[in-house]
């Protein structure tokens, strides 16, 4: 009898081996699993950490529904992307960089850097028939878009999700009639992009005539929507933060976030509640970390491999063997075909012509198809500032394969407010304030003319208007007719003090023509007519008042390919500028001008050294007042008080070395603080004669300073021989490298 049991045994045995390995529904198929990822900012990181675990297992994943982050993590493991491939991803990745708007310096055109440098607040304020009015979010979502279409583009022709490598779902909520929004056609990038747009921070996403926001309003853990993609059970990974104990909702904004954790919870306990004992959830601890803390979002990893870990018993009911394991990581694998492009088109709404746009599109038919090279060229045409998003996609028309850029306008105005602000206090009672606002209306015409408009509140009222046109598509020439209307204090020292305070007023009128020299420079040259003058203010009355007419011609060069126009790692700025001054066209003498600036930067890790070199010199010897060079301030000869020295010639050269400390790079409020230290080597002279290296004065200064979202602010002490320092706390404006005047 134990023979007959014996080869019954092996018989039972050999028979199971020939099946797949793991859980089987009554048919003896196995059970497709369906993975439920929610959303929870960069706390869903943590889904990765669950995925190393699955693939550990050989558990197979047929079915994935995400939202938000969830989206993200879920959507690029549908559209072949290992687990090991989404560390890499993560763990590499500039998140503060991503999730912002700010074109990178490199990409924008030479007047948008010259909007960078003076207005320096990165918020407009839109004008738009007759009103003022706010972006949708705080984020336009230009870098985020690029990175996913980079991400995605191996899978660019699936417009069917259950056509990917695992079907997938992404869920976002439609902010018009509040209902949830499943995805499951349509542009994998955008759909991702859509999932995870949190509203006021991210802008909304227009999908067809839906506006879709963050899914975690209405579902951030889609279980219902898994059930629908034939699945026989759940794996559910919640990283949702935790509600605050009593004690920590000390402040407005803590019952604000404890409130919407509320709303959003009461959903996912729901959704929650309907998986059953075959499900899987699982739950990482990840405490109180921040779901917007992006800089540290690898710490998230780990525990959402322990978390699958703890499940492994649930888990291991749906593992397959070696050989179905294989099997299914061969089905997941999707290489796209090498591709050329074959045309290319821009797409917008602006009122500028298309080939202006299409000038800034370095691709010709017969190139390859390259995610970087169509991000570079979306992003130069985004540096125009025209845009609240330009991205790309590629397109098969006519069994030909091309790209199109899509440029949006921006929603909020026809017309932009920036805003800048400067506040210069050296401790002992002299203090500067200014609030400078700039309207600026791009795109009038086809040919992309501007108006802008600056004006000035404060210690140095002043206005300035140019309207910008260019001459031709596609031409980097233009004509400029300007106005400049302004005020400013000029002190009058004798030896270290200063004994008289004068008023400059001056109104000056001009007419420019000049070229754009790629994205880094432009050339001009013009003609100005002017009248002034200068009022004593403070000091000796007997001191004559001076009125003065101004009138002649200028040429002048300028370059910028700094990297950060306060604080840059690497590039360099310089300019230089020729004034003639002439009775003929209206001044009260003859006379020439030349002033040169130059600054370099250079960096290795976390330290940059600066050069700077500035001159300026009046040719003739009747040069007037006004058009005296000032030295003495801030890296300007740190030891001095500001434009202590003025003469008519004068010549400085600076280094500056400082170092980033308390980096959080990769956090979205990151904002990067630095040490620094320089030493300065200038004077004045009253003739060219006087000029010599034995005449010049050292200086030097210790700084602190912040590159903040309202520009640079800077706490410094400077040191003159003999002793002499000044300190200063500096806000906005610029210092490294911005000439003698």
């Amino acid at each position: 009898m134990q023979r007959p049991i014996h080869s019954l045994l092996v018989l039972t045995l050999g028979v199971l081996l020939t099946f797949p390995a793991g859980a089987t529904d009554d048919a003896g198929e196995r059970l497709r699993v369906g993975l439920v990822l929610g959303g929870g900012g960069a706390r869903g990181a943590a889904h990765i950490g669950v995925l190393q675990e699955l693939e550990r297992l050989k558990v197979p994943v047929d079915a994935i529904a995400g939202t938000s982050m969830g989206a993200i993590v879920g959507g690029l493991y549908a559209s072949g992307y290992s687990a090991n491939d989404l560390v890499e991803i993560v763990s590499t990745m500039d998140w503060s960089g991503t999730l912002a708007d700010s074109p990178n310096r490199a990409d924008m055109s030479f007047r948008r850097k010259q909007d960078d440098e003076q207005f320096p607040i990165p918020f407009e304020i839109g004008v738009k028939n007759g009103t003022l009015n706010l972006p949708q979010g705080v984020i336009q979502g230009h870098k985020l878009g690029l990175l996913l279409r980079e991400l995605t583009l191996h899978v660019s022709d699936v417009r069917d999700f259950d056509e990917l490598p695992i079907p997938f779902r992404a869920v976002a909520s439609d902010i018009v009639s509040g209902e949830a929004f499943v995805m499951g056609e349509g542009d994998l990038a955008d759909a991702i992009r859509a999932s995870m747009s949190v509203p006021a921070a991210f802008a909304p996403v227009t999908i067809g005539d839906r506006l879709l926001v963050d899914g975690g309003l209405v579902g951030n853990l889609p279980v219902d929507v898994i059930r629908t993609m034939d699945v026989d059970v759940v794996i559910a990974v919640d990283v949702e933060f935790p509600l605050y104990e009593k004690e920590d909702l000390g402040s407005v904004l803590a019952i604000s976030e404890q409130m919407l954790t509320i709303l959003i919870r009461k959903e996912t306990l729901r959704q929650i509640a309907d998986l059953d004992d075959d499900d899987v959830l699982i739950r990482p601890e990840l405490g109180m970390f921040a779901s917007t803390d992006f800089g540290r979002i690898v710490e998230t990893l780990a525990p959402g491999a322990e978390a699958a870990r703890e499940q492994a018993g649930k888990l291991e009911r749906f593992s397959v063997d070696d050989r179905e394991w294989q099997r299914y990581l061969a089905g997941r694998e999707r290489v796209a075909e090498p591709k050329s492009i074959d045309f290319v088109r821009v797409e917008h709404d602006s009122r500028v012509s298309p080939a202006v746009l299409e000038s800034r599109v370095d691709i010709e038919p017969g190139d390859a198809v390259d995610a970087n090279r169509l991000a570079n060229e979306a992003n130069r045409m985004y540096g125009l500032r025209l845009f609240e998003h330009v991205g790309y996609r590629l397109v098969e028309e006519d069994g030909q394969t091309g790209v199109v850029f899509d440029a949006r306008q921006k929603s909020w105005g026809d017309g932009f407010l920036r805003f800048g602000l400067d506040i210069e206090d050296d401790f002992e009672g002299s203090t500067a304030f200014n609030l400078n606002t700039r309207l600026w209306w791009p795109a009038i015409n086809r040919l992309g003319a501007e108006w802008r408009s600056d004006l000035t509140l404060g210690t140095d009222p002043a206005f300035y208007s140019e309207f910008y046109q260019p001459l031709a598509v596609n031409s980097p020439l233009f004509v400029s007719p300007t106005l400049g209307i302004g005020q400013r204090n000029l002190n009058v020292f004798s030896v270290d003090d200063a004994f008289a305070r004068l008023r400059l007023s001056e109104i000056r009128v001009g007419l420019d023509a000049g070229t754009e020299i790629g994205n880094w420079g432009e050339f001009r040259i013009g003609l100005f007519r002017g009248a002034g003058d200068a009022r004593v203010k403070v000091g000796d009355p007997s001191i004559p008042n001076l009125d003065f007419e101004s009138g002649g011609a200028l040429a002048r060069l300028r370059t910028d390919t700094f990297d950060n126009p306060w604080f840059p790692r690497s590039g360099y700025r310089g300019g230089v500028l020729w004034t003639l001054s002439r009775r003929s066209l209206g001044a009260d003498d003859d006379y020439d001008t030349v002033e040169f600036e130059f600054a370099t930067a250079f960096s290795r890790g976390k330290n940059t050294l600066v050069l700077g070199l500035d001159y300026g010199s009046a040719i003739d010897s009747n040069s007037a007042v006004q058009d005296y060079f000032p030295l003495g301030g801030f890296l300007s000869l740190s030891g001095l008080e500001r434009n202590q020295l003025t003469g008519p010639h004068a010549g400085l050269a600076r280094l500056v070395a400082y170092r980033r400390i308390g980096s959080s790079a990769g956090s979205l409020l990151d904002v990067p603080v630095y040490v620094g230290a320089s030493i300065e080597q200038g004077n004045v002279w009253q003739t060219r004669d006087d000029i010599s290296f034995d005449s010049t004065l050292t200086n030097g200064s210790l700084f602190l300073g912040l590159d903040s979202y309202i520009g640079p602010v800077v706490l410094a002490a400077g040191f003159a021989e003999g002793g002499r320092t000044n300190f200063y706390l500096f806000v906005g404006g610029s210092f490294i490298g911005n000439g003698l005047r």
